[in-house]
């Protein structure tokens, strides 16, 4: 494992946006940090950097032209803050000012950094650096956090002694924990080599008329969230969703289905064939008894629909008799989250379960946030409070250790 770590940054590509701060002295030696691991380093200076040190210094160091100026007529394409942004696998901002934080919270794009940021897809750390005093401002603060939930990585600050003399929080991280960073951030396990894995994601929606159904508001990025997961991790990932708007994660095979039965087919078409299933869809319990050929018309103050139970996808498939695959669920609850989740774990005969909450209040459906209760025979596990994508490393790491723990203790 430690061996594959080393080798995380060869080739990566990284720009690396320096802000107009003391701690800049401190770049020359990440940058050959960077270099050392095999990466691709772009220097993006804002206008303040240079008065802090050379562009002289880091382009000898980097390899590489420093960029600093939104429109260059020197080069055939002046809109090079659109390629850097697609180039970039990650972008870094050190040292980010306070000043510059404020631009990316705002969206502020006035120089070729912001512009970059705004435009780019890459994940953007961002490792402040100012006086104690500029880093605990309220407006600091509430930026930071309001960057943290747009799923930027903040990276520190130290405590230690500042350009100014005082000694507080608000001094650059060591170019070494950066490096951790990153070896950690492009890290992949390959523990779900060999392993395959069946999830069901999204809303379904059982039809009244020709315009009209019965839904949820589940966005199903839970559910990708794991599949682009598992995926990276060495899973092979049958992908069965309700209708969203979401891109298919890479080397996942996606089926679209519309309402419950079409999923309930589906899934049973190959769930022999898996070794994992993970129910995170927010499935309709009932559907209209009849759909309407035609529009339903507004005729009385009140209407009466008839509804009949769908088949329960999730039991159907933790009861299979042969080849039953290691069987988790999700349940959204109002209330009562450990009691109820634990009662639906047993009378579905679930191996684990995942519980949150959610009400008008706090809202997880089509939020990129969530917690998670896990829930089996031995307890109750809470991931904390996380983005999603995040989240979904951290129950794949419940899911696999289980899962291997199980078919251990079946083998004998």
């Amino acid at each position: 494992m430690n061996q594959e770590k080393k080798n995380t940054l060869l080739n990566k590509h990284i720009i690396l946006g320096v802000c107009g701060g003391i701690s800049a002295y401190k770049i020359p030696e990440l940058i050959r940090l960077l270099r050392n691991k095999g990466a691709i380093v772009r220097i993006v200076m804002t206008k303040s950097a240079k008065k802090f040190i050379t562009k002289l210094t880091l382009q000898t160091i980097s390899g590489n032209t420093i960029l600093n100026t939104l429109f260059d007529i020197s080069t055939k394409n002046t809109i090079n803050h659109i390629e850097l942004a697609k180039w970039a696998d990650i972008i870094i901002l050190a040292p980010a000012t306070a000043n510059t934080i404020a631009k990316l919270r705002a969206g502020i794009a006035n120089n070729l950094l912001t512009t970059i940021c705004l435009a780019s897809k890459a994940t953007i750390a961002i490792v402040p650096t100012m006086n104690n005093q500029m880093y605990y401002a309220k407006a600091t603060q509430d930026n930071l956090k309001k960057l943290k939930q747009r799923e930027f990585i903040i990276l520190g600050p130290d405590i230690g002694k500042q350009a100014c003399g005082d000694i507080g929080m608000g001094c650059m991280i060591s170019p070494l924990k950066i490096i951790n960073f990153l070896n950690n951030h492009f890290y992949i396990k390959k523990d779900f080599k060999n392993i395959k894995i069946m999830i069901t994601s999204g809303p379904t929606y059982e039809n009244l008329d020709p315009i009209r159904f019965i839904g949820n508001y589940s966005s199903g990025k839970m559910g990708f969230a794991i599949a682009d997961s598992a995926s990276k991790r060495g899973a092979k990932v049958t992908l069965i969703t309700g209708p969203v708007n979401l891109k298919t994660p890479k080397n996942v095979t996606r089926i679209n289905v519309v309402n419950c039965l079409d999923m309930y087919k589906k899934v049973h078409k190959t769930i022999s064939e898996q070794n994992i299933f993970i129910s995170s869809a927010a499935i309709s319990d009932y559907r209209p008894e009849k759909i309407s050929k035609h529009k339903i018309k507004k005729e009385k103050n009140k209407k009466t629909i008839f509804l009949i139970k769908n088949p329960d996808i999730i039991s159907s498939v933790s009861n299979l008799k042969q080849n039953r695959p290691y069987v988790v669920g999700f349940a959204a609850e109002t209330q009562n989250i450990k009691k109820n989740a634990y009662q639906k774990l047993q009378e579905k005969k679930l191996d684990l379960i995942c519980a949150n909450k959610i009400s008008i209040y706090n809202k997880i459906f089509n939020n990129n946030f969530n917690s998670l209760f896990l829930l089996d025979s031995n307890g109750c596990t809470k991931l904390p409070r996380s983005n999603k994508i995040e989240l979904s490393q951290k129950l794949l790491d419940e899911i696999i250790y289980r899962y291997e723990k199980n078919r251990f203790k079946n083998s004998w």
